[in-house]
Parts: structure tokens; sequence; C-alpha cells
């Protein structure tokens, strides 16, 4: 029988949507909460560490926390092109900057995320579903369609 885990993230990031016509085109940030679900079959070898489970949800929670809440955590993220980067050489901690060839939505976001997570599982594990929530009434979703 195959059962679907969710791991959830929080993580405190900021943009500007630089081409937009609403107030989004400024500098500001958001508290994203990140839900990641992966399909499986949990493990029933008696006797090892992961018997029972479909994945070990520190596990999970090792591949989202180093692949994305690390980097993007405490971050900003702009397109390549933003106005806002005209005075980017004095900036200190640029570290934390990402400049992107898009721009930063929540849906492109949520397309990157699912992009770098996807190469993660296997061997009866599949990301099946990702979800960004931006706000407290808006969120993107990537689901693969023929699991739900």
């Amino acid at each position: 029988m195959k059962i679907r885990i969710t791991k959830d993230f929080n993580f405190e990031m900021g943009h500007a949507l630089d081409f937009h016509d609403g107030k989004c085109k400024h500098l500001h940030g958001h508290t994203y909460h990140l839900s990641v679900t992966i399909l499986g079959e949990p493990n029933h070898r008696n006797g090892e560490t992961d018997s029972g489970m479909v994945i070990d949800f520190g596990d999970l929670k090792k591949i989202v926390q180093s692949e994305i809440i690390d980097l993007y955590d405490h971050s900003l993220v702009l397109h390549k092109e933003s106005a806002y980067l005209k005075n980017a050489d004095h900036w200190p901690h640029k570290e934390r900057l990402h400049l992107k060839d898009y721009q930063p939505t929540c849906e492109n976001l949520l397309n990157e995320f699912v992009q770098i997570l996807i190469p993660h599982f296997g061997e009866g594990k599949e990301l099946v579903k990702v979800k960004l929530q931006e706000t407290t009434t808006s969120y993107a979703e990537w689901l693969v369609v023929d699991q739900f």
C-alpha cells in the first residue's frame, strides 16, 4: 500500500517583482510555508532503522533544509535585471542575495524548488506534491496529477 507523507517548513525571505504594476514591485518579505509530500510504500523489513516508514521525517528534513531552507531563509531574491541592483556593489551580505533569470513570484520559486527536490527521491519514493504558501491566503501548488 502506498502512503503519502508530508513535512512542513517555514522560512523568511524578501523579494520584489520589478515588472509588476502593483505593490509587489517594492522590496518586501514574507514568512513562507513550504510543504513537501512524498509517496511510497513503507519499508517492511524488520530490524532496519526506517522499518515502517516511507522515508524518515528526519531524512526528508535534511534534504529540504540543506537544498532550500539554508539557502533561502533570510535572503533576498530578485530578477537579475532588477532596478534594485543599481547599488548592489555596496550591499553587505551579498551571499544572501539570489539573482534569478525569472520574476521571483511564488509560482516561479515553487517551480525551482520542485526541480531542486525531484532528483533526491527514487527507489520507490516519489515527490508528488509541493506547496509554497506566501501569505495566509495565497499559495502555489505543484502536484503529480496522476497520484491524486
